[in-house]
């Protein structure tokens, strides 16, 4: 079923308890430690986590009993793990406990929703694995309507996917929703929401892999990835070079350590900008280099089909040959057997 994977994912995202994040700003400065194993398991982001593993383990171990001969690949199980484990990093690890305390710290939980999990979701194709998985008459009924309706071929349509990220981008970091997101459990909920859905609809076509209304080629999808890169780049510059800070709550809240709220600032556009555009630099080289074993492979089967082809030829002329040279032989031997040839009666 098309829902299920959907809201299970995006239940990761958006279902989150208020936490101690919107309180009081922890006592202690943000360590590796604390923040790598400093998790509260808030139970809806948690079940809503634990929910979609468990479905994409039962549909590949169905698929994979229906069809021994060709298996779900287990990279794409890899992918969705590592897709669920950065939601679960960013939501339910020590990050989620500093994100409305520093900045910094809120754009590391952005980027690993928006450019890990969301492409490594993509790479997953779950919805290749909903195909496989369902019966003919729930892909008749529901999920091929959905994969053909017209709301969303309009979001899936590249320019519109590519838009709509980009604006989610400048709209929530320039629009008093950013800081009232930091005061509102629920609104820093739907931030969540906004991030990981426009970040999926702009991977699913980057990525190719599951099937969707609008395909495009490899360089249409390199130059796709990249020019979202620039917009990221001057997005990370414009908050870089702001003079003052940007978001209230960051300068009102009280702590005795860290950077100042500017610098906090500061650092975290040059997180977005470095990490940022070296994932799309990673991707969009990725895609030039299927681009290139596609061409190859196209060249190979051009050549096998051109030697088959040329063997076709040679087995023809073989035939033909042979079949000339009995016909020459049977021309060979006529005269002797014609009257008056100078046998003896």
């Amino acid at each position: 079923m098309v829902a299920g994977i959907v809201v299970a994912t995006v239940a990761a995202a958006f279902l989150a308890a208020p936490v101690a994040a919107h309180g009081p700003a922890p006592t202690e400065a943000p360590t590796l430690q604390n923040l790598l194993l400093g998790w509260t398991f808030e139970p809806l982001p948690t079940l809503g986590i634990l929910a979609a593993l468990s479905w994409w383990t039962w549909a590949v171990r169905r698929v994979n009993a229906l069809h021994p001969s060709n298996p779900v690949p287990r990279r794409r199980s890899v992918s969705f793990g590592g897709g669920m484990l950065a939601i679960a990093f960013a939501l339910l690890s020590g990050i989620d406990q500093y994100d409305t305390t520093l900045f910094s710290i809120h754009m590391v939980q952005h980027i690993l929703l928006t450019l890990v999990a969301a492409p490594l979701i993509a790479l997953s194709a779950p919805v290749t694995l909903m195909l496989r998985v369902a019966s003919p008459q729930t892909r008749k009924r529901w999920i091929l309507p959905v994969l053909h309706s017209r709301v969303l071929r309009f979001l899936a349509f590249p320019v519109v996917a590519w838009i709509l990220f980009a604006a989610a981008m400048w709209v929530s970091h320039f629009s008093p929703l950013f800081n009232a997101a930091l005061e509102d459990p629920l609104l820093h909920d739907f931030e969540h929401v906004i991030y990981l859905t426009t970040a999926l609809l702009f991977w699913w076509p980057a990525v190719a892999l599951d099937p969707a209304p609008w395909r495009m080629s490899h360089p249409a999808r390199a130059l796709y990835v990249f020019l979202q890169m620039t917009q990221n780049t001057f997005l990370s510059v414009v908050i870089l070079n702001a003079q003052e800070v940007l978001y209230p709550h960051y300068a009102t809240v009280q702590r005795a350590w860290g950077p100042t709220p500017l610098e906090d600032q500061q650092i975290a556009a040059a997180f977005m900008w470095v990490v940022g555009d070296l994932i799309f630099l990673t991707a969009s080289f990725a895609i030039l280099v299927g681009w290139s074993r596609a061409e190859a492979r196209a060249a190979e089967r051009i050549d096998r089909r051109a030697a088959e082809e040329m063997a076709e030829i040679r087995i023809r002329e073989a035939r033909l040959a042979e079949r000339l040279g009995r016909e020459q032989a049977v021309t060979d031997r006529a005269p002797d057997a014609q009257p008056g040839s100078g046998v003896s009666r």
